[in-house]
């Protein structure tokens, strides 16, 4: 399937293929542990994902092995906090013009410790090295409307969800997905990965 082109494959069928290799991940069932070497050969010459992930840096949350994906079928951004900045939106961007993917997914996780940093500066001042305190700014605008009195065990959980959502707000409201979604070209959908169960799910 490696070889399919995104153009043959609407973004439904990109999402149930995704959430498809989630249940096989699941069950213990992956079927990429070793990759042929044709399939990298012929991915030497071009890449044809068929879905785009917006992840976590966390090294728990590796997109490819949880939706049981081999070489080239994910085009996977990841950074801390799934945070969109001007660079992530530009490989976005790059992701829907040239290698014209259908299906864009923001994945957050549970306990992602981004997420816990910009509440503990947002609640309690907690302050940052420089660079971590950029991270937690772009991420504090998504806690607006949580109520943030509640014991941060409870509020982390909404933290994430909320997080989530808020970047998949702004990407609707860049120029490229206003005119994407209009025509029919993009499906955004943002999904919360469970750390123990290692299930992903969807967010309605």
């Amino acid at each position: 399937m490696a070889s399919l082109s995104p153009t043959d494959m609407t973004a439904e069928q990109a999402l149930k293929r995704l959430m498809d290799g989630n249940r096989r991940f699941l069950r213990g069932e992956a079927r990429f542990s070793t990759v042929r070497k044709e399939i990298l050969a012929e991915l030497a010459r071009e890449q044809r994902p068929f879905a785009t992930i917006l992840g976590c840096s966390d090294s728990r949350v590796p997109p490819e092995l949880l939706f049981d994906a081999t070489f080239g079928e994910l085009f996977v951004i990841r950074v801390a906090g799934n945070t969109l900045s001007p660079e992530v939106a530009a490989s976005l961007q790059y992701a829907g013009v040239h290698l014209q993917t259908q299906l864009f997914m923001v994945l957050g996780h549970e306990g992602c410790g981004a997420i816990n940093a910009a509440l503990d500066t947002v609640i309690h001042g907690v302050r940052h090295h420089s660079r971590i305190a950029k991270l937690v700014k772009n991420i504090a605008p998504a806690f607006e409307g949580l109520d943030l009195s509640i014991p941060q065990s409870r509020l982390l959980p909404r933290a994430v969800e909320a997080n989530v959502r808020h970047i998949m707000g702004r990407i609707h409201e860049s120029p490229e997905g206003k005119v994407r979604i209009k025509e029919g070209r993009m499906k955004l959908v943002g999904g919360i990965y469970g750390l123990k169960s290692g299930r992903v799910t969807l967010l309605k």
